[in-house]
């Protein structure tokens, strides 16, 4: 395996190599685009990389399938840290473009509903056509196949383009989460300020099957910050549901959390505990009274004295 090697979702210019590039190890490593998410991850699987940094999650769309789907099936992969980076786009135009010259306008799918009404209002006229990814849009304009891309201002010199409006974003403060995925190993030391992810199949379809799911984290106490359904490819109605929750793997509410969930689900996939990104341990929520590990731990050693005749 290439321990000096990263990958991501390019080609270069993309939002997921701006928010590779503020992680300090970065600086030490070789970056490398890759064309899909799929291959940034495979490149781990198969060992040419040591970890891939990929979007999972957008605040205006919700989950990015494709990281979903990927983590979710193949062969196992663990999150060892989150980035979350502000979204803000500009409009890339070749040297001397005026706006009422823009007819064709390209970005990846996940930009449009973040600057639909942008477009609606000043570009009312131009056609909309998906690029793999926002960088790869602005590739697309200087080929000249297109006359315009949203993608990050900081792209405009990688395609010898100009920015023609800067700071484009229909909702304030959108931000895109970020994840660095590697092969599966012991999860970093929990740092109190912690976020752990998995992915749960139901058993069989019934009334109030999710809600079995969610009791296993509500009655430890355990918030979910991420609740999303993803179809299984095993027929209309079967799904599978990627869950992040608060807290680390060794914290005794989410543990025994996964041990219930464990009991109930035919497959668990964990994804692992790792820090929670711009989030210090002052700011995490007072845990629920019952739920800390020293309660757990009180509440274990009862049950101890209980079975050998000492409560």
């Amino acid at each position: 395996m290439s321990a000096t090697r990263y990958t991501y979702l390019g080609p270069e210019g993309t939002f997921t190599e701006a928010a590779l590039r503020t992680l300090p190890e970065a600086a030490t490593r070789e970056l490398i685009p890759m064309v899909s998410v799929p291959a940034a991850l495979d490149a781990v699987r198969n060992g040419e990389a040591a970890a891939a940094l990929v979007p999972i999650e957008n605040s205006v769309e919700g989950g990015v399938t494709a990281t979903l789907d990927e983590l979710a099936s193949g062969e196992p992969l663990m999150i060892y840290r989150e980035v979350v980076l502000p979204i803000a786009f500009a409009l890339l135009v070749r040297p001397g473009t005026k706006m009422s010259e823009i007819k064709t306008v390209t970005g990846h799918p996940v930009a449009q509903p973040q600057v639909r009404n942008w477009l609606r209002k000043h570009l009312p006229d131009a056609l909309w056509e998906s690029a793999a990814s926002n960088a790869d849009g602005a590739r697309l304009v200087q080929e000249g196949r297109f006359d315009a891309a949203f993608a990050g201002e900081f792209a405009a010199a990688t395609y010898g383009l100009e920015p023609l409006v800067t700071e484009i974003h229909d909702a304030q403060n959108a931000a895109t989460r970020f994840v660095l995925v590697g092969r599966p190993a012991r999860p970093a030391a929990p740092t109190g300020a912690d976020k752990t992810s998995v992915v749960l199949w139901l058993g069989d379809d019934h009334p109030g099957a999710l809600l079995e799911l969610l009791q296993e984290f509500a009655v430890r106490g355990v918030n979910l910050m991420l609740i999303q359904s993803r179809p299984t490819g095993a027929g209309i109605g079967n799904y599978c549901f990627a869950v992040d929750a608060e807290g680390h793997v060794s914290d005794r509410r989410v543990g025994e959390a996964l041990m219930g969930l464990k009991r109930i689900c035919p497959k668990v996939r964990f994804l692992g505990s790792y820090p929670r990104a711009g989030v210090a341990v002052e700011d995490v929520r007072p845990l629920r009274a019952g739920t800390s590990d020293e309660e757990f731990t009180a509440a274990s050693d009862w049950l101890a004295r209980a079975q050998d005749g000492r409560a």
